[in-house]
C-alpha cells in the first residue's frame, strides 16, 4: 500500500464515521467484548455508548507501527481528555469497562449483553418520547462545538430559531400547559 492508498483508507473510514456521528437520530454502541482500533473509534462515532462487565477498549495501532486513522486519536482526546488519550494511544494499553466508564468513555457499564441491549433499549425509548427535531439539533450543536472555525454558541441560537415555529414546539408547549404528554409529528 502506498502513502496515497493509506490516505484514501483513513479518509474512507474518517466520513463514514463522521456521518455516524452526525446521524440526526440517537446512536447507540453497545460493546461486548473487545472494541479496539477500529471498533474502539466506531464506538467513539456514536452518540453514546454502553459496556458489558467485560468489554475492553483501546487504541493498539501503535503495535503494527501506525495510528488510528478514522479520528481516534481526535475523538479519545474529546471524551477522557489528553493526558489519557496520548498515554492509551502511546502505551496501547486496553483499559475495561469499569476504567472507561471511570474515565468519560462510555455511559453505562451492565453485566452482560442482554442486559446492555435493554438499558440502550430503555435509553432510546425514552429519547423517542422527545421531539425529534429538538433531538437532531442537540446532536447538531454539540457537535458544532468541535468544528474548527464553527461558533457553538451562534450554532445554538440558529438552532433554536429554525424549530422555534415548528408543530413540535407549538405540541410541547400545548402539552406542558394541558399537562399531557406530547404526541411530537417531527414537523
Amino acid at each position: 500500500m502506498n502513502a496515497e492508498q493509506g490516505k484514501a483508507l483513513a479518509q474512507r473510514g474518517q466520513d463514514i464515521f463522521l456521518a455516524i456521528e452526525q446521524m440526526p437520530v440517537t446512536v447507540i454502541a453497545v460493546v461486548n467484548g473487545f472494541a479496539l482500533g477500529g471498533g474502539c473509534e466506531l464506538s467513539m462515532a456514536c452518540h453514546l455508548r454502553i459496556a458489558t462487565a467485560n468489554a475492553k477498549f483501546g487504541q493498539p495501532e501503535v503495535n503494527l507501527g501506525i495510528i488510528a486513522g478514522y479520528g481516534g486519536t481526535q475523538r479519545l482526546i474529546q471524551y477522557i481528555g489528553k493526558a489519557k488519550a496520548l498515554e492509551l494511544h502511546l502505551t496501547a494499553d486496553m483499559i475495561d469497562a469499569q476504567t472507561a466508564l471511570n474515565l468519560g468513555l462510555v455511559n453505562y457499564v451492565e453485566a452482560d449483553k442482554n442486559a446492555a441491549i435493554e438499558k440502550a433499549k430503555t435509553i432510546l425509548n425514552k429519547i423517542a418520547t422527545k421531539g425529534p427535531i429538538a433531538i437532531a439539533k442537540v446532536i447538531e450543536c454539540t457537535n458544532a462545538y468541535y468544528k474548527d472555525g464553527v461558533d457553538g454558541f451562534a450554532a445554538e441560537v440558529n438552532a433554536f430559531a429554525e424549530i422555534f415555529t415548528s408543530e413540535d414546539v407549538t405540541e410541547g408547549v400545548t402539552a406542558f400547559l394541558e399537562k399531557r404528554k406530547p404526541e411530537f409529528k417531527g414537523k
